[in-house]
């Protein structure tokens, strides 16, 4: 069954810290791009040809090349989206001694994580790493899977690709940074925090 793009309409009207809907829309646009490739590349692997995989070229080995890009901008783009709020949540105690472990304290964990959305564009993703059992923050850039750690389980996805924010803020990304992480869902992130067992249910 091909892949519904999910609907994020209830972040228009100013449920959105900091984002206009013109800025929404355009980057609901983008997403279900995404989510289109990602039908169309896994729809053309189930029937390409297996008997001569290339390095250099081949449509099945070029469709596997790619499918990370398409899987990774949809479910990352999902992750992001899911997370925004209009700031009215704060972040639970028991979340912010998970974070008080791995960072040494909740803060430090936000000034970890908006240096490292202002060190390139492309994604920060909050991340549990189950070797050393502590959040780590991982910088994706250049595309949706290149430079994501190994052996972690994401537990929140921040998007500072250009198209996340230009129409609003041009190049002010300091200052979409900030209304970012002081907007975020903790409603949402709570939920992910229990799913992974980080806190109790």
């Amino acid at each position: 069954m091909p892949r519904e793009p999910k609907n994020f309409d209830h972040l228009l009207g100013g449920k959105a810290k900091g984002l206009s809907d013109a800025q929404l829309n355009a980057h609901f646009t983008l997403y279900k791009g995404y989510v289109n490739k990602l039908n169309e590349i896994q729809g053309k692997l189930a029937t390409a040809d297996r008997g001569a995989p290339n390095y250099s070229f081949n449509e099945y080995s070029e469709l596997r090349r790619r499918e990370p890009v398409a899987f990774n901008g949809t479910v990352l783009h999902e992750m992001y989206f899911e997370g925004l709020g209009d700031g009215s949540t704060q972040a639970p105690d028991a979340v912010k001694q998970v974070f008080a472990d791995s960072f040494g304290s909740f803060d430090a964990w936000v000034a970890d994580t908006k240096a490292c959305l202002m060190s390139a564009h492309g994604w920060t993703l909050l991340t549990y790493d189950y070797e050393s059992k502590k959040l780590l923050n991982n910088l994706v850039q250049g595309e949706h899977h290149i430079g994501l750690f190994a052996n972690v389980h994401v537990m929140a996805a921040f998007d500072a690709w250009e198209h996340a924010y230009f129409f609003d803020y041009q190049t002010g990304k300091a200052k979409y940074v900030e209304s970012l992480l002081s907007g975020l869902n903790w409603g949402v992130l709570e939920q992910r925090f229990k799913g992974a067992r980080l806190i109790a249910p």
